[in-house]
């Protein structure tokens, strides 16, 4: 799944790629990828897009008075195209969700593998009319997102730290791969509970949450959309690295499974060199 860094280097491409161009035409070509109906995507036709954001993992195309919200979720990807074929595409063949074309001839595609549909498309006036970024926490690569603004988010949870990582309603932009990345420069268990941090903890997470972050979007900046995932991959410490040694110590990276997900950990750095249970109930073997 992309998540904050990898949308944020989207950000810039298509703010390089975008601003001040015209819009042709945008064509749904999934049933599933459009959330909204009004307005309808016919009225982005003519309008002359004038920014490009990010709110957490959505992407935010600004063109006249509309905002087009682009939610990649797990298996979806936009794709930069100089030009397209003179016939357009049949909906519902392949993986192709939406195509977007400028009056030059270039745009992009949105497109999803698999067989679980989730990317979203919304076409809305204000970006809080989507309930997904309504809802979002801070930006943890905000400036006002310091240690003592992550305390208070912490303060009277009560959950295993790499859910709260992963909570959009309390971080905006963090998934399932950066959250086992800021944990291992951490050093800290994903299933460490957030009311067991102390001061000292809460500071090295807060830490290792922004440089984990800043790195990563250093690292993508300028990388071509077609590459980022690549680099994604190519940079993760424990991450989809299951079996292969931590690059700090050179413990082999095990991992925990779960019904739709899996983490990755580094037993040295992380649990004191003990294995966590490859089951559910998320605990310690004793």
């Amino acid at each position: 799944m992309p998540e904050l860094p990898e949308v944020e280097a989207l950000r810039d491409f298509l703010g390089d790629h975008l601003v001040g161009k015209e819009i042709a035409r945008v064509l749904p070509l999934a049933i599933s990828v459009l959330k909204t109906y009004d307005p309808p995507l016919t009225a982005l036709e003519g309008a002359t897009v004038t920014s490009v954001g990010r709110h957490g993992k959505f992407l935010d195309i600004t063109a006249g008075p509309l905002h087009l919200l682009i939610h990649l979720a797990r298996a979806g990807w936009l794709q930069w195209k100089d030009a397209f074929p003179a016939t357009p595409p049949r909906p519902g063949k392949g993986p192709l969700a939406l195509r977007t074309v400028l009056t030059g001839g270039d745009g992009f595609d949105l497109t999803e593998m698999g067989t679980t549909k989730r990317l979203a498309v919304h076409l809305v006036h204000d970006p809080a009319d989507v309930p997904g970024v309504a809802r979002l926490g801070p930006d943890p690569l905000a400036d006002s997102f310091d240690r003592d603004a992550f305390a208070r988010l912490l303060d009277g949870e009560r959950r295993q730290v790499k859910g709260a990582l992963r909570d959009q309603s309390l971080i905006a932009g963090i998934g399932n791969a950066y959250s086992d990345e800021i944990l291992h420069v951490a050093k800290m268990s994903p299933f460490r509970l957030t009311t067991s941090l102390g001061d000292d903890d809460i500071t090295r997470l807060h830490d290792a949450t922004r440089t984990t972050l800043q790195e990563a979007v250093e690292r993508s900046r300028g990388v071509a959309a077609g590459r980022l995932k690549a680099e994604k991959k190519s940079s993760m410490r424990v991450h989809g690295r299951t079996g292969l040694p931590c690059p700090v110590c050179g413990d082999t990276v095990l991992e925990v499974s779960f019904a739709d997900s899996s983490l990755q950990y580094c037993p040295t750095c992380q649990t004191g060199g003990k294995p966590l249970a490859d089951r559910r109930l998320s605990r310690l073997l004793k």
